[in-house]
């Protein structure tokens, strides 16, 4: 018990000495009282590398760099498309004179003329054989402009002139003398008496030519003031309903119904059926 209580005064002993030692005026206590500040110490090492920061925002552009150095040529591109023809040059200057030709040789022109004289003869002769051909197998017969085909089929006038443009050609217009007896005797020595040509009277607008009616053709053109009507059909013609024409084998041309049936004449150009032209070039070889 007595230990205990020396303890215990030596502990109360200890602390008042360390109140009187301290210049604090506070009151003394249980709590340390931290020390003055010391003198700074020595600068340390230097630490480790941070890791690497966020990208930042773009700078602004900096200024131009000079100018760099002229490059090599590049390689030779493609050739591009041909350009406009240009103007036509001024004509050069004439070229210096050839040297004079041989001499020709003497022309036998006679016996050359000769040669060509029986080529002619014969040639008449091959185109007299070809038409007696022509017109013995095909039955047609021509004038220097036209060739004429009877078709011994009969037909009624429309009929007959629609035949004829299928074939390539029109119903026969004989706007002459010349044709007209042509024709008429093409039609007399087949044996026949009449058929239908391609005119028809102009009832609607008479025309008068030299005191005579005048007369068109199927496609409505003058006839070049020819007709071929006989006395009494000529004077008769103005009073006649009918309005189409048959030529008759004495030449002579007369009045009759369109919806008559009868043989008819076909007329085609030469050039047509030479040039192998048009689509009836071939039909016309057709005799129905």
């Amino acid at each position: 018990m007595m230990a205990r209580h020396t303890t215990g005064f030596f502990l109360f002993c200890v602390a008042a000495a360390l109140c009187y030692v301290s210049a604090s005026p506070q009151v003394c206590s249980n709590s340390l009282i931290p020390g003055a500040k010391g003198d700074q110490g020595e600068i340390g090492n230097e630490g480790d590398e941070g890791r690497m920061g966020k990208d930042g925002p773009p700078g602004h552009p900096g200024a131009s760099g000079e100018v760099g150095l002229k490059g090599d040529v590049g390689p030779m591109g493609k050739a591009g498309p041909s350009g406009d023809q240009g103007d036509k040059g001024e004509a050069g200057l004439d070229g210096p004179s050839g040297l004079k030709g041989k001499a020709g040789t003497t022309c036998d022109c006679g016996r050359y003329k000769r040669v060509v004289g029986q080529m002619d003869v014969k040639l008449a002769k091959l185109r007299n054989t070809v038409k007696f051909v022509k017109n013995i197998m095909l039955g047609l017969t021509e004038s220097d402009e036209h060739y004429y085909l009877l078709v011994k089929e009969a037909k009624r006038f429309k009929e007959a002139s629609l035949n004829c443009k299928l074939r390539g050609g029109i119903l026969a217009l004989p706007n002459n003398i010349n044709s007209n007896r042509l024709v008429a005797d093409y039609v007399s020595q087949s044996g026949l008496t009449r058929v239908y040509i391609g005119v028809q009277p102009n009832n609607t607008d008479t025309l008068i030519h030299d005191g005579r009616n005048s007369s068109l053709n199927a496609d409505s053109n003058p006839l070049n003031n020819f007709t071929a009507w006989s006395q009494d059909e000529e004077l008769a013609s103005s009073s006649h309903n009918a309005s189409c024409v048959e030529l008759l084998s004495t030449g002579t041309w007369s009045h009759v119904e369109c919806d008559t049936a009868m043989f008819f004449i076909c007329e085609f150009p030469k050039g047509r059926i030479r040039g192998g032209g048009g689509g009836g070039s071939r039909a016309i070889y057709s005799t129905s």
